[in-house]
């Protein structure tokens, strides 16, 4: 490859660097009804045809933050459980740490789990999926059994979506998200189960 390939490919991968980065501040500081491509190519200075150049249109501008985020959600998930001294402790810093995920990055949740994208979990995943649902799956293998691990962390994470997107939307009570999160600590160590 010719010095001036290289220097384009970086190139392109900048530009699409910045608009997937210029998206998410859109959409953190305005919704993601604010992120349009007209508006990112004003903010980028950029013609529209430069947007489609790189992305298709917004659900795939959506799906470059979500798989971002999805990379950094694992890294928070792997640090979490890495420092926790047992596999409790370990899980109920996952469970706190992805609620307030939720909470803290709502754009980035939003982006990741609720708006439509081109991200499909499975065999075909990108490899920030995959590794964000090793590292839940690493959380809550010790407390499957039964169980299949990887489908009891299906749904223990759907317990922790439900209740990140209940809590986020104000349909629970605000003063009682310690003792939700005792419950469902609760139901997954439960002592007359075996763990590994």
């Amino acid at each position: 490859m010719s010095a001036i390939q290289t220097r384009k490919e970086r190139e392109r991968a900048e530009r699409r660097q910045r608009i997937v980065d210029t998206a998410r501040t859109i959409a953190e500081t305005e919704g993601w009804d604010a992120v349009t491509v007209r508006k990112l190519a004003d903010r980028i200075e950029y013609s529209q045809p430069v947007l489609y150049s790189h992305f298709a249109g917004k659900d795939a501008i959506v799906s470059a933050v979500a798989e971002a985020g999805m990379a950094e959600f694992a890294g928070v998930v792997r640090q979490l459980r890495e420092t926790a001294a047992t596999p409790e402790q370990a899980l109920r810093a996952v469970v706190q740490g992805y609620l307030d995920f939720a909470r803290d990055s709502a754009a980035l949740y939003d982006a990741i789990f609720l708006l439509r994208t081109d991200l499909k979990f499975g065999p075909d995943a990108p490899q920030a999926l995959k590794d964000a649902f090793t590292e839940l799956l690493l959380t809550f293998a010790p407390f499957a059994p039964p169980h299949d691990p990887e489908t009891f962390t299906e749904v223990a994470w759907s317990t922790m979506h439900g209740l990140a997107t209940l809590d986020r939307g104000g349909r629970l009570r605000p003063d009682f998200r310690e003792q939700r999160l005792e419950i469902l600590i609760a139901q997954w160590v439960r002592r007359d189960r075996p763990h590994c």
